[in-house]
Parts: structure tokens; C-alpha cells; sequence
């Protein structure tokens, strides 16, 4: 366990050396919270109530899931295994004395780490010198960064598997982008999945990008109060996800050895 917890260290510091870029991004990511804020804003003054929320919930759910949007990495795609892969240094990684989803799963909780400092409370402090937000009670913030920490190895999961097909693909933009507009519409990255209607919003309650924003979203805001349910289906996905990760690792890993890598 300390190996993984020096690659987390690792990849925290690694992430913190480009504090311009990472400074630029929390600029951007709040701008994008106020137009979005307003857009939400006038979708529920004519829909009041709209999925359960209240104009309040509607202007925090913005901000909220901007601060997400880095932490678990709701754009989607591949990790930096993608290269290592293209380039047939993967080699060296399947020979290390280290497990390689563990490695990156320590490398991404690491980069996950910082980008909750540096691009998630900015946001939600932009937003709250122009509206009034949902700030949730002292006993509530330990439940919202469990489940912000089990969508975070969602995440990582769905993405190591992006980054396994390149074995067979030899390319991750077809499939980055396909990961892109998936995990944006179906996490509640754009809206929040409780407005979808009947048969879209049960599915998409049910996939696992809803462990990225909707649910550690509603419990920050108080729509669910059955933690211990949230965490059950975040983590029976994580469970699922990491389990089809090591099985297409021990393929990659024989596919590799049998050409020769």
C-alpha cells in the first residue's frame, strides 16, 4: 500500500506543478457556472419545481457540477496509459513489480486530489458572491465527499477501460469521443437527470455515469437521504467496472505476450 500511496503523492505534485493552466481552467470552469446558472435560472422561473428542485437547487446544481467537472473527470476519455500503450512502453509497465490498475488508480485519485482544491471550491465561491447557494450542514459534507470519492473510481474505472481498448483499436479518438458526449449527457453534467421523462430517466438513473454528478449532487443537496443506498450503487458499478478492468488486463497482458511485446 505505500507504493500506491508515493504514486498518489506523485501525481498530486505532478498535477500542482501547472498552477497557471490549473488557474486558467478554475477561471473558465466558474464562467461556464454563471452561464449556465442563468440559463437554469430561466428554464425554472417557467417551470417551477421542474424535477424536484427549487430555483436555488437549479443555480447551485451549476456550480456544483462545475466543481466536479475535473475531480471526476466527466469529460470522459482516456487516461495517459493510452500513449504508453501506442508507444509499446506498456511493456515495461506489465513487467513493474506493482499491479497496473492499482498504479493508475493511484496516479488518478492523486490527480483527483488536486483538482478538488484547485478547481473545485473556486466555483462554488464565484457563484456565492452573486447567488445565494444550498450550503449543505457540517454532518452532511463527510456523505457528499464519500460519494464524490466512489464517483471518482467510477470514473477511473470507465476510463481504464477506454484506455485497454487501444489495444485493439490502436486509436482512442473514436472512442474519447463517443466517452465525451456519453458521460456529459447521462452523468447530469447539463442538466440534472431528475428532469429527463419516464423510460430516459430511469435508464439514465441507472448507468453509471449518474455516480459522476447526479448522485453526489443530490446528496450535497439533500435529495437523497439514503447515503448508504447512493454508495451501494456507486460502488457495486465501481465493483463491476474494475473487475471487466483487470479481466481485459490479463487479455491485453497474453495478447501482448503472444506478438512478441
Amino acid at each position: 500500500m505505500r507504493l500506491y500511496a508515493l504514486i498518489a503523492a506523485y501525481a498530486f505534485r505532478r498535477y500542482g506543478t501547472y498552477r497557471v493552466a490549473a488557474l486558467s481552467a478554475t477561471f473558465t470552469n466558474t464562467i461556464f457556472g454563471f452561464l449556465r446558472a442563468s440559463v437554469l435560472i430561466a428554464l425554472w422561473h417557467a417551470r417551477p419545481g421542474l424535477g424536484g428542485y427549487d430555483v436555488t437547487d437549479a443555480v447551485t446544481f451549476s456550480f456544483l457540477t462545475q466543481a466536479l467537472l475535473e475531480p471526476v473527470r466527466v469529460f470522459g476519455g482516456s487516461l495517459d496509459l493510452t500513449e504508453r500503450i501506442r508507444s509499446g512502453d506498456i511493456a515495461i509497465d506489465l513487467h513493474r513489480p506493482a499491479d497496473l490498475q492499482g498504479w493508475w488508480l493511484a496516479d488518478d485519485l492523486g490527480r483527483a486530489g488536486f483538482a478538488v482544491l484547485s478547481r473545485g471550491l473556486p466555483p462554488m465561491l464565484g457563484g456565492t458572491l452573486f447567488f445565494s447557494l444550498h450550503w449543505p450542514s457540517a454532518a452532511a459534507w463527510p456523505a457528499f465527499a464519500g460519494a464524490v470519492l466512489l464517483g471518482v473510481l467510477v470514473s477511473f474505472a470507465l476510463r481504464y477501460l477506454i484506455s485497454l481498448a487501444v489495444f485493439w483499436l490502436h486509436d482512442d479518438r473514436g472512442v474519447n469521443g463517443i466517452s465525451l458526449i456519453v458521460s456529459m449527457f447521462f452523468s447530469g453534467m447539463i442538466v440534472p437527470l431528475t428532469i429527463f421523462p419516464s423510460t430516459l430517466g430511469t435508464v439514465s438513473r441507472a448507468l453509471p455515469w449518474a455516480a459522476l454528478v447526479q448522485l453526489p449532487a443530490d446528496v450535497y443537496l439533500g435529495k437523497r437521504t439514503d447515503v448508504l443506498g447512493v454508495y451501494a450503487f456507486q460502488a457495486a458499478w465501481a465493483a463491476v467496472l474494475l473487475a471487466a478492468g483487470r479481466l481485459l488486463t490479463a487479455r491485453a497482458h497474453r495478447n501482448l505476450v503472444v506478438n512478441g511485446g
